[in-house]
């Protein structure tokens, strides 16, 4: 008996591992502290539809958890070297570069981690010379394109 509650004890234990947020983004929250810290987990993202949308529905699916944060880099002096290091950061836990823009003074990149050709965990960055925003996800979303005029995803 006291093997089968170890058993179930360690697969408990790992699964939380596995769905865990980056360490990067858990440093840099901690480090600053007075940033605002959000998180949503795959029911309250599942509580957000209202309307019972299967597009959203659909975007959320791979989605376990997400944490935001936003953090005032004026009041917490967050410097060009730190964004480096946050980058540095992601790097060091496997994560690559997807996608990145600047354009009148914001950055935007989007950066993931594949494992075995399976999107593991996703990471949206935005920052201006005020703010910087980060998107911890666990999970994937589903990549679509909008239809404007239809009102309508596409794959």
């Amino acid at each position: 008996m006291k093997k089968i509650i170890s058993i179930v004890f360690l697969f408990s234990v790992c699964g939380s591992f596995a769905f865990a947020q980056t360490k990067t983004t858990d440093d840099l929250d901690k480090r600053f502290d007075d940033g605002l810290s959000l998180y949503f987990y795959k029911n309250t993202l599942r509580m957000l539809n209202q309307t019972d949308s299967k597009e959203f529905d659909e975007l959320i699916k791979d989605i376990e958890k997400m944490k935001f944060l936003m953090i005032d880099k004026t009041k917490e002096k967050f410097s060009a070297a730190d964004y480096k290091k946050l980058l540095s950061g992601y790097k060091s836990e496997s994560y690559e570069e997807m996608m990145t823009s600047r354009f009148q003074g914001k950055n935007f990149g989007v950066y993931i981690k594949e494992t075995g050709g399976d999107v593991k965990g996703t990471v949206v960055l935005a920052s201006d010379s005020t703010n910087l925003y980060v998107l911890d996800i666990v999970g994937k979303i589903a990549v679509r394109h909008w239809r404007q005029d239809q009102g309508l995803y596409q794959s």
